[in-house]
């Protein structure tokens, strides 16, 4: 089977913990070498944005294709629309040019499901679409968030065209049916992966030594893009409440398009007190992060929201206890009272109380931290991409008993489609 997936505005290869550039870009890479392992042929299709060749070998049955749309350097997110129509074209160029097609179109994220629908009603193939984050989920978890109706829009019309839908979590499986019309039949639920070979318990203080930090006092971690919706201020917030003071927190990510909202964090930091407790380390690569891992106390995850929390299943991966927002994926990755605690609240308070269980009881640390490296057994990639390579087969299986049946061209069959979902 040739599967084409689909990353158009990040690439999967780009150094993580910058603006555009996080948990989506680990699913699709490890994902894809995954299914490569197993055997299958995989292109990942994403927008070239510097000097750099059109085809990548990245892994035997591996390639990263870099198509022409836009200029060649870094656009941001909100701006890839107009070079969404120039991607479709020239994915399809590349395709006639090798002279054979694919078997299924697997696309992550909304602008790149727009630009694969035409690739795979062209090529007569079935669409797989993962979105990883929804605009009208990202309005309602945060009232300051303004993801653009023309997203939504166009993420409800994936939605009634996609041959399947996969989720990351049960949870984002109820959102896109309350808020989006899809049908229970159509979603596949299946979790992100962990690397659990990388993602493993390291000696802490050895880790700590590595990081160049302090052996006494408690260390937290942060990690991830860093955008307001990640609930970084709420963090700071919380550790100005705690009887500790000797710690530090370690705020791993972000890159130069943050500036802004770092340089804010670190005012909020200081004016409470705590510009020496907070430490921005910046983008770090991603197999380096275990050491990270490793060397805290507890990894703190207070986003307003998260579709998985890849975040908290890597922490958990290397033994290290979590205190999480109950909010999408991380109700199904961290087990409440077991692997960490889920704060209900997205305010500092409660935040800071379970912050002060956890420091102050090592015991207490240690036994989440080995039920938390017992948990994530279940993320193994293996698993994961066997159950997406399930869901392939199940969907072409039906897409070829469908247009053997109706004899219908896929043009025809999706007109039939739109025509009976406006009914």
């Amino acid at each position: 089977m040739r599967i084409a997936q689909v990353s158009a505005h990040t690439s999967p290869l780009a150094p993580l913990g910058g603006r555009e550039t996080g948990g989506m870009n680990v699913y699709v890479l490890e994902l894809s070498h995954e299914l490569a392992r197993l055997g299958y042929e995989v292109d990942i299709f994403t927008r070239r944005d510097g000097d750099l060749p059109r085809v990548e070998q990245v892994a035997a049955n591996l390639r990263l294709v870099r198509l022409d749309a836009g200029p060649p350097e870094p656009v941001e997110k909100e701006e890839i629309v107009a070079c969404l129509p120039d991607f479709a074209r020239d994915m399809r160029r590349f395709t006639h040019g090798e002279g054979r097609g694919y078997d299924i179109i697997h696309s992550h994220y909304w602008q790149s499901a727009w630009a694969a629908r035409a690739i795979a009603r062209h090529l007569r193939v079935p669409h797989v679409v993962m979105f990883h984050t929804l605009g009208e989920v990202k309005n309602r978890a945060r009232i300051s968030e303004q993801e653009p109706a023309r997203r939504i829009r166009h993420e409800r019309a994936i939605v009634r065209r996609a041959d399947a839908l996969v989720t990351a979590s049960a949870h984002e499986r109820q959102l896109l049916a309350r808020y989006y019309g899809a049908r229970d039949a159509q979603m596949h639920t299946i979790p992100c992966g962990v690397d659990i070979g990388l993602f493993r318990p390291r000696d802490r203080q050895a880790s700590r030594r590595q990081l160049g930090l302090e052996q006494a006092g408690p260390v937290l971690l942060w990690v991830g893009r860093l955008e307001k919706l990640k609930g970084v201020d709420i963090l700071i917030q919380a550790l100005a409440e705690l009887d500790e003071r000797h710690f530090t927190l370690l705020v791993v990510g972000g890159d130069e398009r943050a500036a802004d909202l770092k340089a804010e964090l670190q005012h909020q930091a200081a004016a409470s007190g705590l510009a020496a407790n907070v430490r921005f380390v910046g983008a770090v690569p991603h197999d380096q992060l275990p050491v990270y891992y490793s060397a805290a106390d507890v990894c703190v995850v207070p986003s307003y929201y998260e579709s998985f929390g890849l975040v908290a299943v890597e922490a958990m991966a290397c033994g290290t206890p979590v205190v999480a927002s109950r909010v999408g994926g991380l109700v199904s990755s961290v087990i409440d009272g077991v692997t960490g605690y889920l704060i209900p609240w997205r305010c500092p308070g409660p935040f800071a109380e379970k912050l002060e269980v956890l420091l102050h009881n090592p015991e207490l640390r240690a036994n989440f931290g080995a039920a938390a490296r017992r948990s994530v057994e279940r993320f193994r990639w293996e698993s994961v991409a066997l159950q997406v390579a399930g869901v392939y087969d199940r969907v072409l299986a039906a897409h070829r008993e469908r247009e053997a049946g109706t004899g219908f061209g896929a043009e025809v069959y999706e007109a039939a489609v739109l025509a009976g979902s406006r009914r």
